[in-house]
């Protein structure tokens, strides 16, 4: 009797719905229509028999068992894409550019379109991980650029700007009345967008707690989208779906970016995507 397999596209598509916050960005992100991404996730769906991701409202919920399968996702594309790269790539002209998760729906699109533009025809592969992850990939030559969270990772790197964020909330939320804390949704530790949420609060001697938090961004916009609590998201792009500023918070200072090639890497490749990254960042200095 086989075994079930997992399709490495499938995984792509669905852990491209949790960056993204939604199938239709997604689906812009990868280049495919809308419903072949829904194809691939009920693909998924059929090989572990259970529902991986269900609408709510206008908005995309992942159940607890798809938030497990995109953790296993990631590690199994970061495995893939690398082997695929040492393995493969001899011949091909491939670049491999990496983001986190915060705002990756904005800036994958402008590296592509930079590194195209200076080496046109070239394939670009693309990888979402946590900032200290991602310096580590560089270091290591499995990713050529990469743009992190620079208080997120021990390496400073080329400082890009600031990324800028902003409470969101489902429409009409409201901060319980004081004395009672802000209630809080967030990335779990180690995270520095976690951190400034919570200082920035702190300094305006306003109490918070955190009442909800998961491993990637996807289950922050699920537990934010149940009315749970507010979340600090990256004010770059539209709003997840679902959700919506929130301005009954003080206002927290953008968070400084850095990227980083890998060593040898084009130094035309590597300045185009950086001066993208700033071109997105300009109007939020730090």
């Amino acid at each position: 009797m086989s075994r079930p397999v997992l399709d490495i596209v499938a995984l792509r598509s669905l852990t491209a719905i949790a960056d993204c916050g939604g199938f239709h960005r997604a689906a812009q992100m990868l280049s495919l229509s809308q419903s072949a991404v829904s194809q691939h996730v009920r693909k998924l769906e059929k090989t572990l028999g259970r529902p991986v991701v269900e609408r709510e409202g206008r908005g995309t919920r992942f159940t607890p068992e798809g938030r497990q399968l995109l953790e296993q996702a990631r590690r199994i594309l970061a495995v893939h894409d690398e082997a695929v790269r040492t393995l493969l790539d001899a011949d091909g002209d491939t670049v491999t550019v990496g983001t986190t998760e915060h705002a990756a729906d904005q800036f994958l699109p402008r590296l592509t379109a930079a590194v195209q533009q200076v080496r046109p025809g070239c394939r670009v592969r693309f990888r979402i991980d946590r900032s200290a992850r991602l310096v580590e990939a560089v270091e290591r030559g499995s990713v050529d650029v990469a743009v992190y969270v620079t208080e997120a990772a021990a390496t400073e790197g080329v400082r890009v700007g600031g990324l800028p964020l902003t409470w969101h909330a489902v429409p009409g939320w409201q901060r319980p009345a004081a004395p009672a804390p802000v209630p809080l949704v967030a990335i779990e530790d180690p995270c520095a967008i976690r951190r400034r949420a919570i200082a920035t609060l702190a300094a305006h001697g306003v109490p918070a707690t955190v009442v909800g938090d998961a491993g990637y961004l996807a289950g922050v916009l699920d537990i934010a989208r149940t009315g749970q609590g507010v979340a600090l998201l990256a004010a770059v792009g539209p709003a997840p779906d679902g959700l919506t500023p929130y301005e009954g918070l003080p206002s927290v200072t953008p968070i400084p970016m850095s990227a980083l090639a890998r060593p040898g890497a084009d130094p035309a490749t590597a300045e185009a995507a950086f001066e993208a990254v700033r071109d997105l960042l300009r109007l939020n200095p730090e």
